[in-house]
């Protein structure tokens, strides 16, 4: 036997061990699924998304928890997709190639793989003490823009590094600055990337609990928050509290609670792939 046929073994070994990975993987997955489902999914209604939290499983809704979702969700937009556009665009387009560049960008690229609990160390004392925004509201958008940032940087980077030189080129050659090369051909052809890994990121930032628990997001929460500096919960919190009590009634709350969690999910998920089809098709044209 030959060192090719050898070669070719392993390949179709290390094949059907993938296949068999992830087909078990997805066997697991689905069942988990469907029991949550069978569990939950009689559960949601009107009163159960519209209804605060109570003591009584059955009269017990999510009210606060996916408003305080929602506002998490868009305050961590509005803070991290600024910023980690502008500096995926910075370090590719206009950062030196020198020692001190090249640290950063490793560094931040080794932030993407810290703990989410870590980052809620940081947020706790940055943000909650130092800057007196306690467990607000304020505080777990900030906490959350930092998880994410490495995450949509990278992302931008990638994106940037995909549009060929030769356009950048082209545009200069016709008299376009650096910037407006950036803003009219470059950014239009790298955004599905961007927006694929900024939404992925966001997907992220939805579920995260450790980090809000690190910095003092309620457990149990009989209002629903109006403005950034008020207290707040999530629904990664309200499952986490639920499905720590001993009645079932109250795990499968907890159960109804996951699905519109994963609602929530899928469809980010799947305007990040929209969106991408979108820009693909666009540039193509």
């Amino acid at each position: 036997m030959t060192q090719h046929d050898k070669q070719k073994i392993k390949d179709k070994l290390f094949c059907t061990i993938g296949y068999v990975a992830t087909f078990s993987g997805l066997l697991i997955l689905a069942y988990f699924l469907i029991d949550i489902f069978i569990d939950g999914f009689h559960r949601i209604d009107y009163d159960f998304l519209m209804g605060f939290t109570s003591r009584k499983a059955e009269n017990a809704g999510i009210l606060p928890a996916w408003v305080g979702s929602v506002w998490i969700l868009g305050l961590t937009v509005v803070f991290a997709i600024p910023i980690g556009i502008a500096a995926g665009i910075y370090f590719e387009e206009y950062a030196p190639k020198n020692k001190v560049t090249y640290m950063l960008e490793v560094n931040i690229a080794n932030l993407a793989g810290v703990p989410s609990i870590i980052y809620g160390l940081l947020g706790l004392e940055v943000f909650g003490r130092l800057m007196g925004f306690g467990g607000s509201l304020l505080t777990g958008s900030l906490t959350l823009t930092l998880l994410i940032l490495p995450i949509i940087i990278v992302a931008t980077r990638e994106s940037l590094k995909a549009v060929p030189q030769s356009l950048r080129d082209a545009s200069h050659a016709l008299g376009a600055t650096q910037w407006q090369t950036i803003w009219h051909q470059v950014l239009p052809s790298s955004m599905g990337g961007i927006l694929t890994g900024t939404i992925l990121a966001l997907s992220r930032a939805v579920g995260e609990t450790a980090p809000l628990i690190v910095i003092g997001a309620l457990a149990y929460v009989d209002f629903v928050p109006t403005s950034p500096m008020d207290n707040f919960s999530v629904l990664p919190m309200q499952i986490f509290n639920w499905t720590s009590r001993p009645q079932h009634s109250f795990i499968i709350n907890a159960a109804a609670a996951i699905i519109i969690l994963l609602a929530i999910t899928f469809i980010m998920n799947s305007i990040a792939i929209y969106l991408r089809n979108r820009w693909q098709k666009k540039i193509q044209w």
